[in-house]
Formats: C-alpha cells, sequence, structure tokens
C-alpha cells in the first residue's frame, strides 16, 4: 500500500469480487473430439487488477 492509495476509502471490486482477477471457464473440442477445458485467468478490466474500485469508476468510491 502505497500513500497515495491510503489517501481513499477502498471499495472490494464488485466484477472480481475483490481478487484483481477474472476467471473464465472455456471448453474447446479437439481434432479428435474431445472436449478440453481450461480456466482462463485475466486482469479485471474495472480495477486493473488493484482488487478495489478506483474513485471516478461507476462503483468505486
Amino acid at each position: 500500500m502505497s500513500e497515495a492509495t491510503m489517501g481513499f476509502n477502498r471499495t472490494p471490486c464488485p466484477d472480481c469480487n475483490a481478487t484483481g482477477e477474472l476467471r473464465m471457464d472455456s471448453e474447446n473440442i479437439t481434432e479428435d473430439f474431445e472436449v478440453e477445458k481450461q480456466t482462463v485467468i485475466t486482469e479485471c478490466p474495472r480495477c486493473l487488477g488493484l482488487a478495489f474500485s478506483p474513485p471516478g469508476v461507476p462503483g468505486g468510491a
């Protein structure tokens, strides 16, 4: 935590549930017609991976 981030109220990001990541389950079918399942993990676009909504963002402080 830096002094710049301590100056405002932290509101947990509702999109990623305060984890900073979005997890999406994905299914692909291979050439052998087998279902391949995987979880794609990406940075939350709303909080930019910070796990809380920055001020000025809808749903933020």
